[in-house]
């Protein structure tokens, strides 16, 4: 049996992506150009990115909220799956990363269906129509509460909630943390389990991006 070692747990992610995400010159590309630009390396892995656009097929959304849009990585993969009729907003609080973003969206033929939306989360959500189908969370983790607020205010009954981050090396059974990111990860999730607009679970993750974990919820 193989180890279980964070260098196993990258083996097996990028064996799994080889074999179900395969080569995609567009999605590698927007990378390319986020790693020359200097972002961190915080987008989804290429399984996750592949499960959100799964996940936006499988509800049949068509109406997209993305909180945290970086260099436009998961925004791809989820404008393809909206379909040509479908739209993708997406909030990116820097105009730098904002102006990447659009050139890779774009790039990657997808950009007459997203919309960036550059500001902050708070200034930017109030000002945003409702009725999205789906809402995905992956920014400044001390706002979780905040965007999980907004995501059902703007969702319906029935939108998809996913939250990203939620594992955090596994500190978050931690409760005497000062690590600010597993503060709101712990309130997100508290908010998820006992706010009754949300039916929720979450799983842990290991693999290119370590041991973390995402949290999925309906509006119901």
């Amino acid at each position: 049996m193989a180890e279980s070692t964070p260098h196993a747990w990258r083996a097996a992610d990028e064996y799994l992506s080889d074999l179900l995400v395969g080569h995609d010159p567009a999605l590698e590309a927007a990378l390319a150009a986020q790693r020359k630009a200097g972002m961190p390396d915080i987008e989804v892995a290429p399984v996750a990115g592949k499960l959100l656009n799964l996940l936006v097929r499988m509800s049949g959304a068509r109406r997209v909220l993305e909180i945290g849009t970086l260099g436009g990585y998961s925004t791809i993969w989820m404008a393809r799956a909206v379909g040509e009729q479908g739209r993708v907003v997406t909030i990116e609080a820097e105009q730098d990363n904002a102006d990447i973003a659009r050139a890779s969206i774009d790039a990657a033929g997808v950009g007459d269906r997203v919309e960036i939306r550059v500001g902050r989360g708070e200034d930017v959500l109030p000002t945003l129509v409702g009725g999205f189908d789906l809402v995905f969370i992956d920014a400044d983790k001390e706002s979780n509460t905040l965007y999980l607020d907004w995501a059902a205010r703007l969702g319906h009954p029935g939108t998809v909630i996913v939250l990203d981050n939620v594992g955090r090396d596994g500190e978050i059974v931690n409760d005497a943390t000062d690590d600010t990111k597993v503060i709101g990860t712990r309130d997100g999730l508290r908010m998820l389990g006992e706010d009754p607009r949300f039916d929720a679970t979450a799983l842990q993750t290991v693999g290119v991006k370590g041991w973390d974990g995402v949290a999925l919820a309906l509006v119901v």
